[in-house]
């Protein structure tokens, strides 16, 4: 009588994802998402806003300033970097550069 274990692969977690602002794209394959999160105050009942800028690979350099990108949790990449770029949900048209 031979017993048969099955060997079942861990499930992965999902992965936190977040939706920002570019704020910055003058690293290589590097860019700054600003993310705006609204809440109640529990005390003062008045809607606050607050930003948190997340460090994201971005392979391609594909997201421009003014960009809105989604953005997806990573294993750490660097010191500051553990956020990925993976997709660019609305181009920023409004943005022209500056001739010199």
């Amino acid at each position: 009588m031979a017993e048969t274990t099955e060997i079942i692969p861990p499930v992965r977690t999902q992965r936190k994802e977040r939706v920002g602002e570019v704020v910055s794209d003058k690293m290589t394959k590097t860019i700054i998402v600003s993310v705006q999160r609204r809440y109640r105050h529990p005390k003062f009942k008045k809607v606050v806003t607050q930003y948190r800028k997340f460090y994201a690979h971005d392979e391609k350099r594909e997201a421009k300033v003014g960009d809105r990108v989604r953005i997806q949790e990573t294993r750490p990449l660097s010191k500051t970097k553990s956020w990925r770029l993976v997709e660019v949900v609305e181009r920023n048209n409004s943005a022209t550069p500056v001739a010199e």
